[in-house]
């Protein structure tokens, strides 16, 4: 595999444990939905930054979600259609890291993963296969 493929295939990777940190942290009981959250957030961090690296357009290091995915609509237009479903995970960077607001809910969490897998699916399709973990 080509030395820029592997790069865009290690994202991948980095992204899928974070998705798989998420959905063990909602299996414990009782389910622990700040870290499930913010594994969410980074898992849609690193897809995006996946998709820009294999289109080699230079990114900022931020967890700002929103502005990673105008980036990618920059190249392709449908990743709009992402934005409603992605722009609420971006919060979840560090809100709840850290004591202070209430720790987002089971059900809070599980749409955050399921942002995830729609986001997972929707880069993985304009991304070649052999990039795909």
């Amino acid at each position: 595999m080509p030395p820029e493929l592997a790069n865009v295939r290690s994202w991948l990777i980095k992204a899928d444990h974070d998705r798989r940190t998420a959905v063990a942290a909602l299996a414990q009981a009782p389910p622990v939905t700040d870290t499930a959250a913010f594994h969410c957030q980074q898992a849609v961090e690193k897809l995006l930054k996946a998709y820009l690296v294999y289109h080699r357009m230079w990114f900022e290091k931020i967890h700002d979600l929103e502005a990673l995915l105008a980036q990618c609509i920059t190249r392709d237009a449908s990743f709009a259609e992402l934005y409603d479903r992605v722009e609420p995970l971006s919060a979840y960077a560090v809100r709840f890291r850290y004591s202070g607001p209430d720790d987002p809910t089971v059900e809070q969490a599980r749409s955050a993963l399921a942002v995830v897998e729609q986001v997972r699916e929707f880069v993985g399709a304009r991304l070649p296969p052999e990039t795909l973990p």
